[in-house]
């Protein structure tokens, strides 16, 4: 490979790509971090190559970032094969670039927890057809180029795709306001010490899923039915001195909006050490996915100390 010193409108148009090239690796990953590395790799990548032999640069650094990802994707799976407990993705909060577009619903839905969760369902090449297609709008023809496939090839892969990922309910989408009431009437259920409360706001086949990696303590299996997840929450919202000691002291409890869904972020000290997604439908909350994994929780922190969350809703314990 031709190694060739970089302009400095060969970094500009590098930069100009950069938040679309993250975004959509978020998206393949379901890991901020990684999502980051793979950029930084392309970036590495860019540097090297004779760019005066690239027609297109986006659809070079498009394919380059896809071929990476698709990489990661496969060693991953073998990497959370072994991780201890449930896996979520990495959560990020509102206004994090690296959501990318969120313009329509479809690209809305591509970063919520619960579809993102849902594309672990699928295979590697399936995750980025489904991506390149339904969030970032490429023509099959463009993804076939990229993937080294065929137009027809790629129609039938995003059927599949979009099969596997349209399982999952229809979510109620929430504007910021509307979140917080959301997360206000859950914690006020949350700490009555009744699930009766709780009952009421979720649905039937609820579910609750936890992610501490092995380094917070979290359930290995999820919560599942109306009743188990309300028993659950209640506990978990009762003040007990070894939970403090987990975290390294008392929480204050915020609503925000994390991955498009409301969410409760548990703030100690300036950081940030949980996240519990609501995923709300209209028949009530149907899952609630908490990140407390410290290793998924360094951007948000960052993130959250960047910007103003007012005053908390509780302290939690």
């Amino acid at each position: 490979m031709v190694q060739v010193s970089l302009t400095i409108s060969d970094v500009d148009r590098f930069e100009a790509s950069r938040p679309r090239l993250g975004a959509i690796a978020y998206r393949m990953l379901g890991s901020a971090a990684e999502a980051e590395d793979a950029v930084q790799e392309v970036f590495l990548r860019w540097q090297a190559v004779d760019r005066d032999r690239i027609e297109v640069p986006e659809a070079w650094l498009t394919k380059a970032l896809t071929n990476l990802c698709l990489n990661q994707l496969t060693s991953a799976r073998a990497r959370r094969e072994t991780y201890v407990g449930q896996w979520l993705p990495e959560p990020l909060l509102s206004g994090d670039p690296m959501l990318g577009p969120l313009e329509t619903a479809e690209q809305r839905d591509s970063v919520s927890i619960a579809v993102l969760v849902l594309m672990e369902r699928l295979t590697p090449n399936e995750r980025a057809v489904y991506v390149l297609r339904e969030a970032f709008g490429y023509s099959h023809r463009e993804i076939a180029t990229i993937l080294d496939s065929t137009e027809a090839a790629c129609q039938q892969t995003f059927h599949r795709a979009k099969q596997h990922v349209a399982d999952g309910k229809a979510r109620t989408e929430v504007d910021q306001a509307t979140a917080r009431r959301i997360v206000e009437e859950f914690l006020a259920a949350a700490t009555s010490g009744r699930t009766e409360p709780l009952v009421k706001l979720l649905t039937g086949d609820a579910i609750a899923v936890g992610d501490g990696g092995g380094k917070v303590p979290a359930r290995a299996s999820a919560f599942v039915g109306v009743k188990a997840v309300a028993t659950f929450i209640r506990g978990l919202f009762k003040p007990a001195e070894i939970k403090r000691s987990y975290i390294g002291g008392s929480p204050d409890a915020y609503a925000d909006i994390a991955n498009g869904e409301p969410s409760i972020v548990i703030v100690v000290d300036n950081r940030v050490v949980g996240i519990m997604h609501l995923e709300v439908t209209a028949e009530g909350i149907t899952a609630i996915h908490s990140a407390v994994n410290p290793d998924k929780l360094k951007r948000a922190t960052a993130r959250w100390n960047a910007t103003n969350h007012g005053d908390p809703l509780i302290r939690a314990w």
